[in-house]
């Protein structure tokens, strides 16, 4: 594999770090690709039947597994990796179609809840077939025969978590 180009000239800072050798490059780009591709594919398909983006769904399936079908908005944007403003503009699209509500933390009246009303559970449970068709399709048959209990604690030790839940985004 080439070097890239930025190594022919001044290295980075941390240039003493070895280079991936051939396997682990080609495991590193294969999984970097699979991380821009899958999601835009799950997304336009679930999109187009359902007229929901994966981070909208992602937002539903978050909140329909919450005890009493609700988070803070601090915690459902640290469980998206997402800023406080990032999540407030999904919840807001998800409020103005009827599939969220925000409330006023009862404990602390100066936080948000955004609680998953039933019509957004209704349209989790349209949209969840696709996205399982989605997944199993694009993700799961690829990895038929791998020990997925390992693959799952090493990606999710990575992205912040360990055996397979991510937790919050590192900082």
């Amino acid at each position: 594999m080439p070097s890239p180009r930025w190594s022919q000239g001044k290295a980075p800072e941390d240039a003493d770090a070895p280079p991936l050798n051939a396997e682990e490059e080609r495991a590193w780009r294969s999984f970097a690709r699979a991380f821009v591709v899958v999601p835009r594919v799950l997304e336009a398909e679930i999109q187009a039947a359902h007229g929901v983006t994966m981070t909208e769904y992602f937002v539903l399936v978050n909140l329909s597994e919450a005890p009493e079908r609700q988070l803070r908005m601090s915690e459902l944007a640290g469980r998206g990796a997402m800023s406080l403003s990032a999540i407030s503009r999904v919840v807001d699209g998800l409020e103005r179609r009827g599939l969220i509500e925000r409330m006023r933390c009862p404990s602390d009246r100066r936080g948000l809840l955004a609680v998953l009303t039933d019509e957004g559970l209704a349209c989790l449970s349209e949209t969840y077939p696709t996205h399982l068709r989605g997944v199993r399709e694009h993700v799961m048959r690829h990895l038929a025969g791998l020990d997925l209990d390992a693959l799952a604690h090493a990606v999710g030790s990575f992205a912040g978590g360990g055996d397979g839940d991510p937790g919050p985004c590192p900082k």
